[in-house]
């Protein structure tokens, strides 16, 4: 495909509204800290989530072929029926898929391990904020350590996303998909160093990259 002959930069298969909103604020909002070029992108929600996305993605973004440069596919490990593969096996195998559909090099696949909230748990206060803990005692990881739902010396809690809940829970704030937009819009990209994010980033950059901005 020639540059430019595309409708889409990007086009984005993930496999519910959290994602979406944690896509749409990372490249509406965040190409300065991710050093990209403004991205025209579409972002489509698959009705059976994590396992349509990994069983389905190559008919579902096939029609996008010669209407977007390059595709991504992201969800969850956790949930999607490759629980007893690793995550690079889930990946290679349906990057291998997407490549011999006629997207070749490309398209990308990011397995998050375990799911998308192990992106929520980085050290930024703004994750307070988010999750409406600002200013509450005791803090929002003393409680979860207190709830045992996070230990002592842990950087992130065991189950990321039972911890969203739970906290969510406590502070009686309804879970919305607004939360993971607000978190994509307002924390810092690099106090989060989970693999599947800086995979991600990597990504972005190597396919719309521009010098870092001043």
């Amino acid at each position: 495909m020639s540059a430019g002959a595309s409708l889409l930069d990007l086009v984005i298969l993930v496999p519910g509204k959290d994602e979406e909103a944690t896509m749409a604020a990372l490249l509406s909002m965040r190409r300065q800290s991710l050093r990209i070029r403004e991205v025209a992108y579409r972002i489509l929600l698959h009705p059976r989530r994590d396992p349509g996305c990994f069983l389905e993605a190559t008919d579902v973004l096939q029609p996008y072929q010669a209407k977007a440069d390059h595709a991504l596919v992201l969800f969850d490990h956790a949930g999607s029926g490759q629980e007893n593969r690793s995550a690079e096996d889930v990946e290679a195998e349906l990057n291998r898929r997407l490549a011999n559909s006629g997207w070749h090099d490309r398209a990308a696949v990011i397995v998050i391990v375990p799911e998308l909230e192990t992106w929520v748990w980085s050290d930024s206060p703004e994750v307070d904020v988010a999750l409406c803990w600002e200013g509450r005692s005791p803090g929002l990881r003393e409680w979860l350590r207190s709830q045992d739902l996070m230990k002592t010396e842990a950087i992130k809690p065991d189950d990321p996303k039972r911890a969203v809940e739970h906290a969510l829970r406590e502070a009686r704030i309804p879970r919305s998909s607004a939360i993971y937009g607000q978190l994509a819009s307002n924390v810092s990209l690099e106090r989060c160093n989970d693999p599947g994010f800086l995979k991600l980033k990597s990504r972005l950059r190597s396919w719309f990259g521009r010098e870092a901005l001043r």
